[in-house]
């Protein structure tokens, strides 16, 4: 079989494992349900996991890449426990949030942690694959560290050591505890040690160590302790999943308070993107009291994602000159902002040649795979029993998304979304073209897009097979056919919306899956997404105000 078709089809049955499994109590990683999985994701070698299919060496890159998006502590636990919004937060235990997902994690005890899930089904299957992967790499670490008959070899108590003891390590203990964790993890010593420094927090120099160390352990006493690992789900988690819940409240939120601003008559432009590009377009240079011109803009604009501070004075400066912010309540996690543009000087903007407009711009915060049908099928329903509908003019999807064809900063300008693993297509007539970023210096791709199950589901086989074939998919995020979904319903089916309602989408790529050393696992953008962030943003405003 040739390795495209293999990857489909273990991407296929990965997801409906995941979905067995999610109307299962539990499993365990080590059990039938948790094999298939494993056996999977082998099958698939994700380029964002690395070395995953090599049985004698830890993958690094992938191992920060998940634990940045789980909770601090989750590799000394057996149990992990998901749920829905059920009253954790009125307890004593302290919520934890993942550096890279905006998700209420809580540590029950030594052994369990429970992990909220409100952002629907793409949330399970995201951390359902990243703990897959984390136990996996557990066992290696187990069977590095342990000779026969389950004896721990020398490097391991040396490591257990270090652990157990309380006082800083000197510099020449550290070198003997590096050479022995390398041995561990299949790793060179250079290896080893970036990994050290690259896992440091300000509070614990020795974390890699600690993650290392307990990752061994919870594996070890599940295959020889009979303390078996598992993962299970709530029943009020089973129940609200699919349910609109969170998105009927997020929803309803938005348009009472459009309502009682008196903004629901006005032409309103939806946005989906981040929660700073519109604003700082707006009100950046009058805030920081900065003459705007074209040679500056992306200069303070590089100065502002670098500077919090500068950040807080544009936000306040913004509350007061025009926009709205609703912080989210919801459990939805997207926060929202709008903009009467009625109420906005645009004249130190790059905005400055063009007519007044009395429009209203929605922005909100980006969704999360399939979350994204259901925040904006609900905001595109009338509202108060079906008597007002909002005026929908527009709506414009902005956000990050694997490049196929080019390099990290490129944009991307799809022509129709491909569900992956289904039958659900998505063409349609996109008001952004490569023709309006003419005039820009960033490389401009055109063509279809690949709607992903999740990012970390992906190998060179299957993307070079999207780009090469007839598909010519420039490439791959994980919204696009959810939004369009959402759109097509709402326009064609339940007419909430005009059939004439503009829509546009453009994408800056964060990392190429098909360049080693530039999927996300080697890490972020930085100051390369600041220039194709801004020039999308400033189109999307120009074609809503151009009138």
């Amino acid at each position: 079989m040739n390795k495209p078709i293999e990857s489909t089809q273990a991407i296929e049955r990965l997801y409906i494992t995941m979905r067995y499994l999610f109307y299962k109590d539990a499993v365990k990683p080590t059990g039938v349900v948790g094999n298939t999985l494993r056996e999977q994701l082998l099958k698939l070698e994700p380029e964002i996991y690395g070395s995953i299919a090599d049985s004698k060496k830890v993958e690094l890159n992938g191992l920060k890449y998940v634990l940045d998006r789980l909770p601090a502590g989750i590799e000394e636990c057996s149990f992990i426990h998901l749920t829905s919004n059920e009253g954790f937060d009125k307890t004593n235990f302290q919520a934890i949030v993942p550096k890279k997902r905006r998700r209420n994690c809580y540590r029950i005890d030594a052994q369990q942690m429970n992990i909220e899930v409100l952002l629907g089904r793409s949330e399970i299957y995201d951390i359902l694959t990243h703990l897959t992967f984390l136990f996996m790499e557990a066992d290696k670490i187990r069977d590095n560290a342990y000779a026969g008959k389950n004896i721990p070899k020398r490097e391991w108590l040396s490591l257990e050591e270090c652990i157990n003891t309380k006082s800083a390590l000197s510099k020449s203990t550290l070198d003997v505890i590096l050479v022995h964790l390398a041995s561990i993890i299949g790793r060179t010593y250079d290896e080893t040690l970036d990994a050290y420094l690259k896992f440091q927090e300000p509070q614990d120099a020795n974390r890699f160590l600690k993650i290392i160390y307990f990752l061994g352990k919870v594996s070890y006493d599940d295959k020889c302790e009979n303390k078996q690992r598992e993962i299970s789900f709530s029943n009020l988690l089973r129940e609200r999943i699919g349910q609109h819940i969170y998105g009927n409240l997020w929803a309803n939120n938005i348009k009472n308070k459009i309502a009682k601003h008196d903004l629901q008559i006005k032409k309103t432009h939806i946005i989906s993107s981040n929660m700073h590009s519109v604003l700082n377009s707006f009100f950046a240079f009058d805030a920081l009291g900065i003459r705007y011109s074209k040679e500056n803009e992306m200069k303070v604009y590089e100065d502002i994602s670098n500077d919090s501070e500068l950040r807080k004075k544009i936000f306040k400066y913004a509350l007061n000159n025009g926009m709205i912010y609703l912080e989210d309540n919801s459990g939805s996690n997207i926060d929202v902002q709008l903009f009467d543009l009625s109420k906005i000087n645009l004249e130190n903007t790059s905005f400055k040649n063009e007519k007044k407009s009395n429009d209203l711009i929605l922005v909100f915060d980006y969704a999360f795979g399939e979350q994204a049908f259901e925040v904006l099928d609900e905001l595109l329903k009338p509202f108060e029993n079906g008597k007002l509908t909002l005026d929908i003019d527009s709506i414009s999807i902005m956000g990050k998304a694997g490049i196929l064809q080019g390099k990290k900063g490129d944009i991307m300008i799809p022509t129709s979304h491909i569900y992956e693993g289904t039958a659900d297509n998505y063409p349609f007539n996109n008001d952004l073209s490569v023709e309006d970023f003419e005039d820009s210096d960033i490389d401009i791709y055109q063509g279809s897009m690949i709607t992903v199950l999740g990012t970390s589901l992906q190998n060179k086989e299957i993307l070079s097979y999207f780009m090469n074939t007839t598909w010519k998919a420039i490439g791959l995020e994980m919204e696009g056919a959810h939004y369009q979904k959402a759109i097509q319903i709402a326009s064609k089916i339940r007419n909430h919306i005009s059939s004439n309602v503009k829509v546009r989408y453009a994408y800056y790529a964060s990392d190429n899956p098909l360049k080693t050393g530039s999927t996300l696992a080697s890490g972020g953008l930085g100051l390369t997404g600041v220039k194709p962030t801004y020039t999308i943003t400033e189109k999307i405003i120009e074609k809503i105000i151009e009138f």
